[in-house]
């Protein structure tokens, strides 16, 4: 799944989001529904731009929504080169077999100091023999 943010410099910055379903972690009997998402970030402008902050909003199956909000991804606040991309891997639990999660990062451009965000829509989170 290809996701551009809007027009402007953040317009050269594309995330894409692989959401993984795991069994392995999981325990149906408890309501414990794990699934990995591993996020590329691609600096496809002429500046390097660097990862501040993260949103996410995850809304579950059962209607329950949890926000979560921080600096950085995975305890880093990646320096992303012209050019380059810069990829994690991090999980969401949820208490039942679907979701969806969308969000924004909170970027500065290091050239003009200026931030930014890039918005994240929503992707599905997804079991197996569910309906996508």
């Amino acid at each position: 799944m290809t996701l551009t943010a809007p027009e402007g410099l953040d317009s050269d910055i594309r995330v894409d989001v692989a959401p993984d379903f795991r069994l392995d972690e999981s325990d149906p009997d408890e309501q414990r529904f794990v699934f990995s998402y591993t996020v590329t970030v691609h600096n496809g402008s002429d500046h390097s731009v660097q990862l501040l902050a993260r949103y996410w909003k995850i809304t579950q199956g059962s209607g329950k929504v949890q926000e979560v909000r921080g600096k950085g991804v995975v305890g880093q606040q990646p320096l992303i080169a012209p050019g380059q991309t810069f990829r994690y891997t991090s999980r969401a639990i949820l208490d039942g077999p679907v979701g969806v999660m969308e969000g924004a990062y909170t970027c500065v451009d290091t050239a003009s100091q200026r931030p930014f965000e890039v918005a994240i829509p929503p992707f599905r989170l997804a079991g197996p023999n569910q309906v996508h």
